[in-house]
């Protein structure tokens, strides 16, 4: 059983910093790779980003050109750099391995997340 811990989560002033870091247990082979998802109470769960196998990467345009994704080279530890942070990325964080089902790739592993506070 794939296991993914997330960490790196905590409380920043908008306009600061945090970095994500997601340890992988095993990796995991899939052409969907891994992403970044978000959730704030009563609302859906959404991609934050992702990145391919190939090093492609898909970033939502709320956090586009703030936020980058990135692998270390064993691709056992997905990152998550934000930067600019607003008060609207305060959500728990969560990585997700992913699958490619029904022709869309898919969460399918999923961390325990990591809260990310922005105070104005």
């Amino acid at each position: 059983q794939v296991q993914l811990v997330e960490s790196g989560g905590g409380s920043v002033r908008a306009g600061g910093s945090l970095k994500l870091s997601c340890a992988v247990s095993a990796y995991i082979f899939s052409r969907c790779g891994m992403g970044w998802y978000r959730q704030v109470p009563e609302k859906e769960r959404e991609l934050v980003s992702s990145i391919m196998p190939n090093g492609i990467t898909f970033y939502a345009d709320s956090v586009k050109g703030r936020f980058t994704i990135s692998q270390d080279t064993a691709k056992t530890t997905l990152y998550l750099q934000m930067s600019s942070l607003k008060t609207e990325d305060t959500a728990v964080y969560y990585c997700a391995g992913r699958t490619f089902f029904e022709w869309k790739c898919l969460p399918n592993y999923w961390g325990q997340g990591t809260q990310v506070t922005v105070s104005s």
